[in-house]
């Protein structure tokens, strides 16, 4: 009787270990993707891009689209087609009607938009939004 006892005893300790390890785990986990998306939410410049109420403020849902999305974006550019290229175009204000040809420049000016793999997704919009300037259509 003594020895389902001691195992039963064993068996809590263990979970209870483990819950424990996991827990602290979890919250490591947490903290760092948490400290993450707030280093990204804030500009270089200090300026936050929420509002009070936590929302992105419209003039930077840009440069927060570009700085989540920067590594698919830069693919979907590389091609001139896909999903995040669209909707780049779309928040920039870019018309279906001209989301071809938007795809197509970004395609064409890819090595002026990212030009080194330290190109950072604030340079990238720079550069794009001299590039949409020089464009006349």
């Amino acid at each position: 009787m003594k020895q389902p006892a001691r195992m039963l005893i064993g068996l809590v300790a263990v979970t209870g270990l483990a819950c424990t390890l996991s827990g602290c785990t979890i919250k490591a986990t947490l903290k760092t993707v948490t400290d993450g998306v707030v280093n990204i939410m804030s500009s270089t410049s200090g300026k936050s891009w929420l509002t009070e109420d936590g929302l992105v403020k419209s003039e930077e849902k840009v440069n927060v689209f570009a700085a989540m999305t920067f590594d698919n974006l830069k693919q979907d550019m590389a091609k001139g087609e896909g999903e995040y290229l669209t909707s780049l175009g779309t928040l920039l204000g870019i018309t279906h009607d001209q989301q071809d040809e938007f795809s197509t420049l970004a395609k064409e000016r890819y090595d002026i938009l990212v030009p080194s793999e330290a190109t950072t997704p604030g340079e990238m919009i720079a550069a794009l939004s001299r590039e949409l300037s020089a464009n006349p259509r």
